[in-house]
Parts: C-alpha cells; structure tokens; sequence
C-alpha cells in the first residue's frame, strides 16, 4: 500500500512538471490571426521552454524583417515576431479609422490571446516600445519583463533630441532642415538628401544585414508612417505629434531593460533619464550603434538581451 502510495505520489508531481514546462511549449510555425480590418500575420522561432518573447517593430508602418536577426535566442524560448495590422506581411489599409493607438493595443491583445500565451516577456524597438508600455499599462497580468530598445514614449523629447543631433550636422545640412520645416516642402531634393545624412549618421550606420529567413518581400507602409508620425525621423506632423505616454513608466513593476546605440536617434542621456523612472531597471549602450543596432551591433545587441533574459529566468 505504501509503495502503492509513492508511485501514485511520484506521478502527479511528473505530470505537475510536464504541465508547467508545457505551458511555454509553443510550435514554431507562422499564420494570421483575425483583428479588426482583415488579418494580421505572426511567425513563431523556436521551440525551448523559456518564458515566449513577444516582439514589437518600429513605425509605425515597419515591419518585423530586422528580428530575424535575434533568431538565434530562441534557442531558449519562443520568440514571436508579427508585423502591425497594415505593413509587412499583414493585410495592407489605408484605412484611417483604425490607425489609432489603442488599436494597436488591441492588436497584440488578440495575438496573445490567439497564441494562449499566459506569460510573456516583451520586446519593442522605436515606436514598438510605445506599444509594449501601451500594452503592459492595459494588460500587465502575466507580463513577466519587458525590455525597450531605442525606445520613444513622448514625441516632445524626441523632437528635441533630434534637433540636438541636427546639430551636429554639416550647416548645408541643417539649413536644408530649416527651409523644409518652415515651407513644408518635404520633397525638395535638399530635404531628401539632409533626411539621408541623418539617417546615416543616427539611424543605420553600417550594412544592413541580410538573413536566410527573410525570405519573402515585406514592405512597410509609408501611408501609415506618415499619417501617424511624418515625413522623416526628425519631422513628426501625424497625429503622434503631441503623444506622450512616458508617466506611464512609473507603472512598470517587471524587470527591465533599456537598450540604445551610442548614436542612436532615442540618445543614450534620455534613456537613461527613462531609467529612472522605472525602479530598478536597467541600461545598456550598444557601441558604434545608431537607431538600428541589430544591424550596427547585432552582437552586443544580442548579447545584452540574452544576459538579462536569463537573468529574469533565474531569479
């Protein structure tokens, strides 16, 4: 009866165990799921046990293409990539009355719930992290850590730090900005070329670099990143042009990871002023990086996110 009593005993704890580790157990595959407009498209990288990565693109209007790049850290966990109702590999709109934040929200919401994700950790980059806060202040339960690269929580600041880095820049450069910005003429060849000196120098300093798993065409949306942002990374006229969600950080009670490039456009002085107000949170500096420091750095990019990850793990 004892022995009995022990096997009994040793099998419901084998399959507690099972079910615990089955929880996290997600198929690598892709699809879409149904939101409001039509059908957005997610793709699932790797099978381990870790806690499911759930990643947020810049835009708006972007894409996921540059996680790809981050593929090798799913040797731990799933990690989740989809790109925005509107871009990428999603149905394409240009349907205004769905390009609102809170939808955005809602996005991710019925992703996870697609994908029965009780736990998650996010991940955004640029606009991304404006949603991952947007999301996480909705629907914080079983948000285990967060982690913001480059991130942008207030259009205010960012101006201002674009203007800082305009700065910096030839006065050829900075004039041909000014006369852009007070005439509105975007298209100027003038305003197109300073668009390209800036984005060399803060936005993709290096190659982009290219992966065997980008194998299918995936445009961004202009449409979107114009109507919701502007024309350039330094000239916001959309209808983000006044948002600020940065009190909301004061809401975040997960770990937390900071991540910009040395020369990144969300300048390392204001992540770290981000920083504090999140108790307890951390930051990272990526060396040689401007904006797209999975491109410029993708190894201590890399790096820095597999060290808090299984720091969050085995706490």
């Amino acid at each position: 009866m004892k022995l009995y009593t022990r096997f009994f005993l040793v099998c419901i704890i084998l399959i507690s165990l099972s079910t615990c580790q089955s929880s996290y157990n997600i198929s690598s595959k892709e699809g879409f799921v149904e939101v409001d407009g039509g059908k957005m498209w997610y793709r699932i990288l790797g099978e381990g046990q870790g806690t499911p990565m759930l990643m947020m693109h810049g835009g708006p209007g972007g894409t996921s293409r540059s996680f790809y790049h981050f593929a090798s850290l799913s040797k731990d966990r799933p990690i989740i990539l989809f790109d925005q109702f509107g871009s990428g590999r999603s149905d394409h709109h240009k349907d205004t009355s769905l390009l609102k934040v809170d939808y955005f929200v809602e996005q991710v919401a019925a992703l996870r719930s697609e994908l029965k994700l009780d736990e998650v950790i996010l991940y955004g980059h640029s606009w991304g992290t404006a949603l991952a806060l947007e999301y996480y202040t909705k629907y914080p339960k079983g948000v285990k850590a967060i982690i913001f690269n480059s991130p942008y929580f207030n259009t205010a600041i960012w101006e201002k730090d674009a203007d800082t880095l305009i700065s910096f820049l030839p006065d050829s450069i900075q004039s041909a900005i000014e006369i852009g910005e007070n005439t509105g003429d975007f298209e100027s060849r003038s305003y197109q070329i300073a668009n390209m000196v800036y984005a060399k120098n803060y936005g993709l300093r290096k190659k982009r670099l290219s992966s065997k798993l980008d194998t299918v065409a995936a445009s961004g949306n202009y449409f979107i990143y114009n109507y919701m942002w502007g024309p350039t990374e330094f000239t916001a006229t959309g209808t983000l042009k006044t948002y600020d969600n940065m009190y909301n950080l004061k809401k975040v009670n997960v770990p937390t990871l900071f991540i910009t490039g040395e020369y990144d456009e969300a300048r390392p002085q204001t992540i770290q002023y981000f920083q504090t107000l999140v108790p307890g949170s951390e930051t990272a500096i990526i060396k040689g990086a401007g904006h797209a420091t999975m491109h410029d750095n993708l190894s201590q990019n890399k790096k820095v996110i597999e060290q808090f990850l299984n720091k969050v793990e085995n706490d």
